[in-house]
């Protein structure tokens, strides 16, 4: 089973559903001192209920005062923090017949915007763990294989992923002169109440503690790109190298599998 070595000070963001639900019970179990967050303090609370190293942090992901006072609410009690993952995110399906520009602010507005506002608050608390400790913390947040290939419905969802990877891919390059690292996390299918939504198939779809354990395996090794399944991922990405016309075939292909 996999592990991060040591107590550590973690904050997960989105930590009430699906993966992030997974790996904030599998953190507390390990004794990890951690801060979570999403919007609704009942699930926090019922959360935390039992286990004194953790912190109920409630914040809106796309306010980013909320954000900037939850990382100060951490900071006071942890004193900077050696992991942040940032697992929140959304879905929502482009229609082009009906182009919806509001649908497409949402989706950017958390996987995108949202994060950046997490970036902001969390790397001064990073930056407080090395200085005390000489330590190197780490900062991380989930993807996905959509990123790594443009498909049918995904403007949206996939553009904002793509975006994320992009920007952490560039900040990685800033802060390895400040000691910090960067890991991006890119799933395939796994089932939780977001995916299950989804009406179209979902090759290889992966339990949440099968994606805990890839996760845990990928930070505890500072992996640069966290993907699962392999067989599945490593085929996306292939597919997002090819030359322009034949992904073009490939993603028309899977348009008129849908609509037959």
């Amino acid at each position: 089973m996999a592990s991060l070595a040591g107590k550590q000070r973690i904050w997960l963001i989105g930590a009430t559903s699906g993966i992030g639900l997974a790996l904030a019970r599998r953190l507390l179990d390990d004794g990890h001192r951690v801060a979570l967050s999403a919007r609704r303090r009942e699930a926090l609370e019922e959360l935390t209920h039992g286990h004194d190293q953790a912190l109920a942090v409630p914040l809106d992901l796309t306010d980013r005062q909320s954000v900037r006072e939850a990382g100060q609410q951490i900071d006071d009690a942890f004193a900077g923090l050696d992991l942040v993952i940032h697992n929140a995110g959304t879905c929502e399906y482009l229609d082009a017949r009906r182009f919806d520009v509001d649908l497409i602010e949402r989706v950017f507005a958390t996987n995108f915007q949202g994060a950046l506002y997490a970036i902001d608050a969390a790397l001064p608390l990073l930056r407080r763990a090395r200085d005390s400790d000489g330590s190197q913390p780490l900062f991380a947040a989930v993807s996905s294989a959509s990123a790594y290939l443009p498909l049918p419905r995904a403007e949206a969802y996939g553009a904002s992923k793509a975006a994320l990877s992009h920007f952490l891919e560039s900040l990685r390059l800033d802060l390895a002169g400040e000691k910090i690292d960067v890991s991006i996390i890119h799933p395939g299918f796994v089932k939780t109440p977001l995916t299950d939504r989804n009406d179209f198939s979902m090759p290889m779809r992966v339990s949440t503690d099968f994606a805990v354990e890839a996760i845990l395996k990928g930070l505890e090794k500072r992996a640069l790109d966290i993907h699962f399944p392999r067989r599945f991922t490593y085929g996306v990405k292939l597919m997002g190298i090819l030359p322009p016309g034949l992904r073009r075939r490939i993603g028309l292909a899977m348009t008129r599998k849908r609509n037959d």
